[in-house]
């Protein structure tokens, strides 16, 4: 009997003895995957009007080149823009048809244009079919990646001293050319950025607007920019 409990109290100590040895477990958390992006340098088409070429600022501060001048974490190479003060949907369709560019692939495609639709008095069933158009194109030169594309609805001109006060009328009918650009857009699964709630912001600060009266400063396009590199970067930079 003394034998037994001398093998049993000897079996518990070893026991005891290897649970003290045993390592306890160590959870492994993996580092976090650095953010890096596809590609170092990006090419990018600018296509529009007067709001894409930065009528009345110098062409430093027009959106399409604050853009290609500030993202982080890569470069663009100087926009290739194909936008005129006063274009329609229609003219920028057909100055493309014109251009060397045709058969060009580009890595990004902004896209911005309809104003002068609206305040030529062209028809919003015209502008649904033309700006569709103009987006399968804006597509196509971007390699038919629908996400490399970005959309910036129209901005609201009612509120500025060109208007002459007639916001109420101009707003309006504004929003409704965007109804339908941001519909499309949706539809094609392109980026869409919002713009015309900045633009708005000129009514009570007139640093927003260049000293035409109408047109955007460098200060609001760099306002427009902040909201396109935050969308630019989200599509291009992967983690």
């Amino acid at each position: 009997m003394k034998g037994v409990f001398l093998s049993l109290l000897t079996a518990v100590a070893l026991s005891a003895c290897a649970g003290k040895n045993t390592p306890a477990p160590v959870s492994y958390n993996p580092p976090p995957k650095p953010v890096t992006v596809i590609q170092d340098t990006l090419t990018y088409l600018a296509l529009g009007d007067s709001y894409t070429i930065g009528q009345s600022v110098p062409p430093e501060q027009a959106f399409p080149n604050q853009l290609a001048n500030q993202l982080s974490g890569f470069k663009i190479n100087a926009p290739t823009i194909i936008a005129r003060t006063g274009w329609t949907t229609d003219q920028l369709i057909e100055a493309i048809d014109k251009s060397d560019i045709k058969n060009n692939t580009y890595d990004m495609v902004t896209l911005l244009i309809g104003v002068n639709d609206q305040y030529g008095g062209l028809s919003q069933e015209n502008y649904r079919i033309k700006f569709e158009q103009v987006l399968n194109t804006a597509i196509k030169f971007a390699g038919g990646i629908p996400e490399h594309v970005f959309v910036l609805s129209i901005p609201d001109y009612g509120v500025t001293p060109f208007a002459h006060g007639n916001d109420a009328v101009i707003g309006p009918e504004i929003d409704q050319f965007n109804d339908i650009n941001r519909k499309i857009s949706a539809s094609a699964k392109v980026n869409y950025v919002e713009i015309t709630v900045i633009s708005k912001l000129a009514a009570n600060d007139l640093t927003l607007l260049a000293s035409d009266g109408l047109h955007p400063s460098g200060k609001m396009y760099g306002m427009w920019v902040d909201k396109l590199k935050a969308d630019v970067g989200a599509v291009f930079a992967k983690k």
